[in-house]
C-alpha cells in the first residue's frame, strides 16, 4: 500500500464550480456543519471548505498530490506541522473530552468527545493539532473543518436558557459538566466499543466526579483524568479544537441574530455589554442569552 499523502491548497473563487462538478460522481455527506463538499475517489479524501482567508482544497489519501496537481501545478505534499512542546502519552486508539464556555457569561457550555485512532496521528500532526489554548481563533477555524469531516465525535451544547433551568432545578456547574462529559463519553464509547483508553481533562477530583454522577442511570468508568489533557492526549487535542471551533459558531449566530458583538469570558467587557444589551432589549431578553447566576448579573436580575 502507497503511504498516505495530504496536501492543502488555496483554491480561486471562480475554480470552486469546476471541482465540485468534477468530483460530483465521487460526493458523499459529509459530517461537517461548515464544509462546502466532500468526496472520495481512489482512497483519497476531498474536502473543499471555506475559511476567512477564502476557499481550500484539503486533500488526504494515496493519491492526494496525484488530485492536487489537477488544480494546482505547484501543489505539494504538506509536511507535518509537529509542536514538541507537547509531550503526547499515547499514540494509541483513545476517546477523549474537553468542554469550553464555562467561565464565559453569554456563550453556551459545550463538551466534546472526540475518538483518535492510531492511523490518524500521522494526520493530526500535519495539520497541527496541539493544545487549543496555544492556537488562535483564526488557525482553530482553519483546522477545525478538516476534524469535523474526518474524526468520529459527539458534541453537546447546553444553551444559556437550558442551563439556567437546570440550575434553578439545583444543579451547579461542575454537576452540569459532569453529566455531559459522562454522556459525550458514553456516546463514544458505544460507538467504538473496542476502545481501551479513555481521557478526560480533568477539572475536578476522580472521585468528586464520579459523586456528581450517582443518580444517572449510565456511568463510564474506567476513565484516566489527566489536568491539561489537550496536552498530552491527541483525543483531548481534537475534542478541545472541536468544541473551540463549535463556540465560535455559537457567537457567530448570537451576533447574527442580535446584531451585537458579544464578548468572551465574564469581565469588565462582559459588565459594559450588558449596558449595550439593554438598551436595544429588555431584562427577559437577556436571561435567554447569559447565565443567570453569574455575579455580572446579581444587581440586574
Amino acid at each position: 500500500m502507497n503511504k498516505k499523502e495530504m496536501v492543502s491548497i488555496k483554491i480561486s473563487e471562480d475554480k470552486v464550480k469546476d471541482i465540485m462538478a468534477f468530483y460530483l460522481p465521487y460526493q458523499i455527506d459529509n459530517n461537517g456543519d461548515y464544509i462546502k463538499f466532500f468526496a472520495l475517489k481512489d482512497e483519497t479524501r476531498i474536502t473543499l471548505y471555506e475559511s476567512k482567508k477564502g476557499y481550500k482544497l484539503f486533500l488526504d489519501g494515496e493519491n492526494a498530490l496525484k488530485e492536487a496537481l489537477r488544480w494546482d501545478e505547484k501543489a505539494q505534499k504538506m509536511k507535518p506541522k509537529i509542536k514538541e512542546k507537547e509531550k503526547w502519552l499515547s499514540s494509541n486508539d483513545q476517546i477523549g473530552s474537553d468542554e469550553v464556555g464555562v467561565g464565559d457569561l453569554f456563550l453556551p457550555l459545550i463538551v466534546v468527545a472526540a475518538y483518535v485512532s492510531k492511523d490518524d496521528i500521522d494526520f493530526l500532526k500535519s495539520i497541527g493539532v496541539h493544545d487549543s489554548k496555544k492556537i488562535n481563533d483564526s488557525t482553530i477555524l482553519e483546522i477545525a473543518p478538516l476534524l469535523i469531516n474526518r474524526i468520529s465525535f459527539s458534541k453537546l451544547t447546553l444553551q444559556n436558557s437550558k442551563y439556567n433551568e437546570m440550575i434553578l432545578k439545583g444543579e451547579n456547574l461542575n454537576t452540569l459538566k459532569a453529566k455531559m462529559h459522562n454522556q459525550a463519553l458514553l456516546n463514544m464509547k458505544n460507538k467504538h466499543p473496542q476502545v481501551e483508553e479513555i481521557y478526560i481533562d480533568q477539572f475536578v477530583k476522580e472521585e468528586t466526579y464520579y459523586k456528581y454522577l450517582k443518580n444517572d442511570k449510565e456511568i463510564l468508568r474506567g476513565i484516566i483524568f489527566k489536568t491539561k489533557g489537550e496536552s498530552s492526549f491527541f483525543s483531548v487535542a481534537v475534542a478541545s479544537i472541536i468544541a473551540r471551533y463549535a463556540f465560535l459558531k455559537e457567537k457567530e449566530l448570537l451576533e447574527e441574530k442580535y446584531g451585537m458583538t458579544f464578548p468572551f469570558g465574564s469581565g469588565k467587557q462582559a459588565d459594559l455589554f450588558i449596558e449595550e444589551f439593554l438598551k436595544k432589549y429588555d431584562k427577559e431578553e437577556l436571561k435567554k442569552v447569559s447565565k443567570m447566576n453569574f455575579a455580572n448579573l446579581k444587581d440586574i436580575i
